[in-house]
């Protein structure tokens, strides 16, 4: 089974590493690891976002083990969304309303925006985000697709795509 979970760690060295080895001794396979060093939760510790495949009968062992050893787990959550593509908008980002794009993606229940980068030199200048869209499946993220193209279309936005990360299991 997939996993996300948000972990909280404490801004000493050695954390990380302490928290991804509990994961690997049970053999779990991690997919990726989000460590935003300079973002405080209110209790001033960092949030970690790792996603890991492990068999679901050693999960709460792993919860176990992390929370023993000083690790907070502040969110577990089975990942349904199993195929990703990254793609990436030129164009006025930002005064095309990215919230209403973004909430066609999301708004379809099979697909939705995961992350977003966003550049924007100047005001009156060119910008462009990067979204990575995560869906049900593959032919659900071609759907998520064709809602995009038809949005960047309609918002006069040059769409990039797809530059495809993953797919697990189909």
């Amino acid at each position: 089974m997939i996993i996300s979970m948000t972990l909280e760690l404490k801004d000493i060295p050695g954390q990380l590493v302490l928290a991804l080895a509990p994961i690997s001794e049970l053999h779990g396979n991690i997919m990726s690891v989000v460590h935003q060093h300079y973002e405080k939760t209110p209790r001033g510790t960092i949030p970690v976002q790792v996603t890991f495949e492990i068999e679901h009968r050693v999960l709460n062992k792993l919860i176990q083990r992390l929370e023993k050893s000083g690790v907070g787990v502040a969110r577990v959550g089975e990942e349904r969304l199993r195929s990703t593509v990254s793609v990436i908008l030129i164009g006025h980002i930002v005064h095309s309303d990215m919230g209403d794009t973004i909430d066609r993606i999301d708004s379809t229940g099979f697909a939705e925006v995961v992350d977003m980068s966003l550049s924007m030199p100047a005001i009156e200048k060119t910008s462009s985000a990067y979204l990575v869209i995560n869906a049900v499946g593959e032919k659900e993220l071609g759907m998520a697709l064709d809602i995009l193209r038809d949005v960047a279309n309609k918002k006069d936005l040059l769409m990039i795509e797809p530059i495809r990360l993953n797919s697990v299991g189909t």
